[in-house]
């Protein structure tokens, strides 16, 4: 079994597509780290030397991933936050934040529907 990051890499994946579980490895650099170890990206994880995983290991240390990438992007976010700038406000209420509607979508943003019962009409 490949783990590379400290991420176990499923074995039945083209190399391509193994390589993208680890955070802040995508499509276009997981084929940019391949062809630099001159590996062929159709090949399956579980087809890998462990001389190939090597270089693949020294090559993916070159790239910010997994946790330190991680807590780069929630420093940024707190930092937004902290200056008080609109999207750290937008971060703060849980709101989109570039500038989509939210009168009728954003559900995914905003959580489930909270219902606000109506105000009852008080009696003579």
């Amino acid at each position: 079994m490949a783990r590379i990051a400290g991420i176990d890499l499923p074995k039945k994946k083209r190399g391509v597509i193994g390589l993208t579980y680890i955070y802040g490895i995508g499509r276009s650099t997981a084929k940019q780290i391949l062809a630099k170890n001159s590996i062929d990206e159709n090949i399956k994880v579980q087809d890998w030397s462990d001389d190939q995983i090597g270089l693949l290991r020294e090559s993916i240390s070159e790239f910010k991933v997994e946790g330190q990438l991680r807590s780069e992007v929630q420093l940024n976010i707190k930092r937004l936050m902290d200056i008080g700038c609109n999207r750290g406000i937008r971060h703060r209420a849980g709101l989109p934040l570039r500038g989509q509607r939210t009168k009728n979508n954003s559900r995914t943003r905003k959580g489930k529907r909270k219902t606000v019962a109506n105000k009852k009409k008080a009696t003579k």
